[in-house]
């Protein structure tokens, strides 16, 4: 029972990853657990944001995916156009899954399909100004949201945490393109 006991209170010191860690490092003490100790705070990280993130967009009658597209759009700058092609691979979703969303987008009032001028037979998806005004105001309001997140820390730990994450990121992203690259079609 004392056992227990101490395990118990041991379980209480640290966050959500250093208590898995403690308990894979008792079940299996010859497993090195330190990528959790980063890529499973990132998993836990984006776990414990998301609802927020979600609340806000719901708040513009957005959900996320719909958010990304008019996001995407208004990012690419005047006059707010993409082709779908542009737009899914940005997002890295499939054609049919953006397609879903432009017709969620363009009943809003948010977006609009066009004929292309260059191009007949292409579409081209642009932001209506209710689409651009919407994207700002989600994007503002979602910024002031996850700031207040990050205010444990301070302006020089943020910038160091952001280069660190930068580094990991493009050494995976490189890897990726790497073994994508090897892998044969």
């Amino acid at each position: 029972m004392t056992k227990r006991i101490n395990e118990n209170e041991d379980d209480a010191k640290g966050d959500h990853v250093d208590r898995r860690r403690r308990q894979w490092a008792r079940e299996l003490p010859d497993l090195d657990t330190e990528p959790m100790a980063i890529l499973g705070r990132a998993f836990r990280l984006s776990n414990l944001v998301r609802p927020s993130i979600e609340a806000t967009f719901a708040g513009f009658g957005l959900d996320r995916g719909e958010f990304d597209v008019i996001a995407t759009l208004r990012r690419a700058g005047r006059p707010y156009r993409l082709t779908p092609t542009e737009i899914y691979s940005s997002l890295m979703i499939s054609s049919g899954g953006l397609t879903h969303r432009l017709d969620r987008l363009e009943k809003a009032g948010l977006v609009r399909r066009e004929k292309s001028s260059s191009d007949g037979r292409s579409v081209l998806v642009a932001l209506t100004e209710t689409g651009v005004a919407r994207a700002e105001e989600a994007f503002r309001m979602d910024m002031a949201n996850e700031s207040r997140f990050l205010q444990v820390l301070d302006r020089q730990e943020r910038e160091a945490l952001a280069d660190l994450l930068r580094k990991l990121i493009t050494g995976i992203e490189n890897e990726t393109e790497r073994s994508e690259e090897q892998t044969p079609d």
